[in-house]
């Protein structure tokens, strides 16, 4: 006997934001497997009676281990039940998405993905700004700021991330954006470009902290926070005080 799984993309935290389908799936679930960001208000949809099960990783914090969380979803699955994975953002954006389907699949487990906003999309709107325009930012490209040991990756495409015609948005990456201004820096970015911070996004906690790459860099070297949050530079990400 055999479940299956929805993964649901739950949006940057807020619950309106959340899919009718997504909804709808979260109410006939018999378990949900939730991120931390993913928890609070959207898991009153669920219902009372449903297993609910924080399987969330985050940076510096104790998490558990990914091939974990593949397996519980996994013996969740079989036991025949309707089961939600319940992803933040957009499940696909660096959300460990595939390495999940993987282990559906070699279960021979029956799924669905239903997108979500991603929080890039709601920082943009938060802060009242577009992520592309003509002629100024024709690209947008989404990028992590960590590896799986925590550090800066070592593979980024620097001259990529480093054009001044691009929007970039930078996810986990409040602990290593010194760095990688550093190496923007290195490669041509000048230190001036508007840079914006938006934690916590689409919460009551949300805060929207507008600077310039230079300026972020200089302020994340002393203080870092726990909230998760978003870096997003370029062309588009204002640089005037809130």
């Amino acid at each position: 006997m055999s479940g299956f799984v929805s993964f649901i993309g739950s949006g940057p935290g807020d619950p309106e934001l959340l899919t009718l389908k997504a909804v709808d799936r979260l109410q006939k679930a018999d378990a949900v497997l939730f991120d931390d960001l993913s928890s609070g208000p959207i898991l009153s949809h669920a219902r009372e009676d449903a297993d609910l099960v924080g399987v969330g990783k985050r940076a510096g914090r104790p998490s558990p281990k990914q091939d974990h969380v593949s397996r519980l979803l996994v013996e969740y699955a079989q036991t025949g039940q309707r089961i939600v994975r319940l992803k933040s953002g957009d499940g696909g954006l660096f959300g460990r998405l595939e390495e999940e389907l993987v282990a559906l699949r070699t279960a021979g487990i029956a799924y669905e993905i239903i997108p979500g906003i991603p929080s890039a999309i709601a920082a943009a709107a938060a802060a009242g700004i577009p992520l592309t325009r003509r002629l100024t930012a024709r690209r947008v490209q989404f990028v992590t700021g960590h590896d799986v040991s925590g550090k800066l990756p070592e593979d980024l495409n620097l001259p990529a991330l480093a054009d001044p015609g691009a929007t970039t948005v930078v996810f986990m990456g409040k602990r290593t954006f010194p760095l990688l201004a550093r190496a923007l820096h290195a490669h041509g970015l000048p230190l001036d470009t508007p840079a914006l911070m938006a934690e916590s996004v689409s919460t009551p906690e949300q805060s929207l902290h507008r600077s310039t790459v230079g300026a972020l860099a200089e302020r994340l070297d002393s203080e870092i926070g726990t909230a998760p949050a978003l870096i997003l530079y370029g062309p588009l990400a204002e640089s005037d005080d809130d």
